[in-house]
């Protein structure tokens, strides 16, 4: 290019910035989640140590930072936006969510398993607006939906053939076009529930993604971005990314050599990569991270020449509060009440988290026996037992003077909004789960059970010889090991969470109702309700 044989007026820069910021797996978190992000400690590599981070307000903030003194930018993300949020989003159907972030600015994002929990008509309500079909307008202010875009590339309604959302949009920065494809992985039908499914095909991703790289080239397209809701797991601390492993990793082997970027996500794990050549991002969870992307186009080409990539962290306690962040939040906050104030029953006494000697708790008993209520019906998964983790058990239900217990004190206990799943497992497939509750000797997870099961455990035996196969029973009866047998748990044990892989076994998956829900359909069928009596799980030694 010689540019002095070109006037001003048409003069091209040599190469054009842009700056992308990005963002996956927020689930709703408006303000901070509790656990922060873990980092190396700056001071002791071979340590860890834990950072506030997180927040809608905080991450307005943020994204305006890193945007300012930059002439082009976009804000993105991979998915997982919405769904399994705390109160303050979920009780409005993750509407607080899509107006917070479409108010920081976000342009587009890709769907994410989590953005199907409740199906795909409520999915492209949250698009474009209107009141809930059963809840109606709960709100502050009418929902008006996303501002951003959704992308869906590889989720086709059979009945049409068409995607749920367009596969990708392009924008034009200076001159040079970039397409952003957005998807989610294509196992999201086996991890949402089957009604959600419905009508809805999850094509394999990089088929999807290298199928339209001929229609873009078509359009004079070179630069390509995939935002794509499927990731991996790294070595390395946040910003670093020594090894990596999971589906992202054949996944962008597979896509054609046109891909130049790639932006994940769903793993909850941050990480900046190197794979195939072509650089891979997530930023953690919960809104923990921004990722800062700088990317150098070529007008001559109209590709994408470099990019290079740093997860910001979102430090709640320093970063300044963005304020109509603060207002959305305190105008949802003021329409919360009515809702989380809700009668769910009442109880007789304090329901305690705390476990006993043998890991037992009141209210794990009442979780337990609720979940069960829920899917022991044959049209609801026909459960005979069920199984919860006690790291989902986050506050008492604590006795007040009249014994109400409300929507908020049962969500407060049950704040994760984890979906039950009814799965058949053999006998020694359950001994085999409950074995796995000493993975950590120094921290053992011991299950909370539905009543009818009960069994014993010896403290001093070695790992895998924990539990006496002979004291197993369900409903007076001993569990026989080569018997099936429907049991039910959360998504997330489901999926092997806190070491369960035992579970990852099971067969043909029945999901449910949200935790929460089957808690608080529990105390308006049962109570008032008392602790029962600690004698589910017993310990020898």
């Amino acid at each position: 290019m010689t540019l002095a044989a070109s006037s001003p007026a048409m003069a091209q820069p040599a190469t054009v910035d842009l700056r992308i910021l990005a963002i996956n797996d927020f689930h709703g978190y408006l303000r901070a989640s509790s656990g922060g992000i873990r980092i190396a400690d700056p001071s002791d590599k071979t340590k860890k140590i834990t950072v506030p981070a997180g927040g809608a307000e905080q991450m307005a903030t943020l994204v305006k930072e890193l945007a300012d003194g930059h002439r082009n930018t976009i804000f993105v993300a991979a998915g997982d936006l919405i769904g399994a949020s705390p109160l303050l989003s979920a009780m409005f159907h993750d509407e607080p969510t899509i107006e917070s972030l479409s108010m920081m600015g976000l342009a587009l994002a890709s769907v994410g398993n989590h953005e199907f929990d409740e199906g795909k008509d409520e999915l492209k309500r949250m698009q474009n607006g209107g009141c809930h079909p059963v809840d109606l307008c709960q709100g502050p202010h009418p929902f008006t939906g996303a501002k951003f875009h959704y992308l869906a590339a590889s989720t086709v309604e059979t009945a049409t053939g068409n995607t749920v959302f367009p596969p990708y949009e392009v924008r034009e920065f200076d001159g040079v076009p970039v397409a952003f494809i957005g998807l989610t992985l294509k196992g999201t039908a086996g991890i949402i529930s089957p009604s959600s499914a419905a009508g809805l095909e999850f094509r394999d991703e990089a088929e999807t993604v290298n199928a339209l790289v001929p229609e873009l080239r078509a359009r004079g397209i070179e630069a390509i971005v995939v935002l794509i809701h499927e990731g991996g797991y790294p070595t390395g601390d946040y910003n670093e990314c020594p090894a990596i492993s999971g589906a992202i990793v054949d996944i962008v082997k597979k896509f054609d050599r046109a891909v130049d970027l790639v932006i994940s996500g769903h793993t909850h794990q941050p990480y900046v990569c190197n794979i195939d050549g072509r650089l891979v991002t997530s930023a953690d969870k919960y809104g923990t991270l921004v990722t800062t992307i700088d990317v150098t186009l070529d007008p001559k080409s109209r590709d994408i020449v470099s990019a290079r990539a740093d997860n910001v962290i979102v430090r709640s306690d320093t970063l300044a509060k963005t304020p109509e962040q603060t207002a959305l939040i305190a105008a949802y906050d003021k329409f919360a009440a009515p809702i989380g104030n809700r009668r769910a029953g009442s109880i007789t006494a304090t329901l305690s988290r705390v476990p006993n000697e043998a890991g037992e708790s009141a209210l794990g008993d009442v979780v337990a026996d609720a979940q069960l209520a829920a899917t022991s019906t044959a049209s609801k998964g026909g459960a005979v037992v069920a199984f919860t983790n006690p790291g989902g058990l986050r506050a008492d239900l604590a006795a007040k003077d009249d014994g109400a217990v409300t929507y908020a004190d049962v969500f407060a206990s049950q704040p994760f909004r984890n979906q039950l799943v009814t799965l058949t497992l053999s006998g020694g497939q359950i001994k085999a789960m409950l074995e796995q509750q000493w993975l950590d000797p120094k921290r053992p997870r011991i299950l909370q059970v539905s009543k009818g099961f009960s069994y014993t455990w010896d403290g001093s035996k070695p790992f895998g010889e924990r539990v006496v196969a002979s004291s197993i029973s369900l409903n007076g009866a001993s569990v026989d090991s080569a018997g099936s047998y429907r049991v039910t748990v959360n998504n997330y044990l489901s999926t092997g969470g806190d070491g369960f892989t035992a579970l990852t076994e099971g067969t043909a998956p029945q999901f449910g109702a949200y935790d929460a829900d089957a808690l608080y359909a529990y105390f308006q069928a049962s109570s008032p309700i008392s602790p029962a009596p600690a004698d589910r799980i017993k310990r020898a030694n």
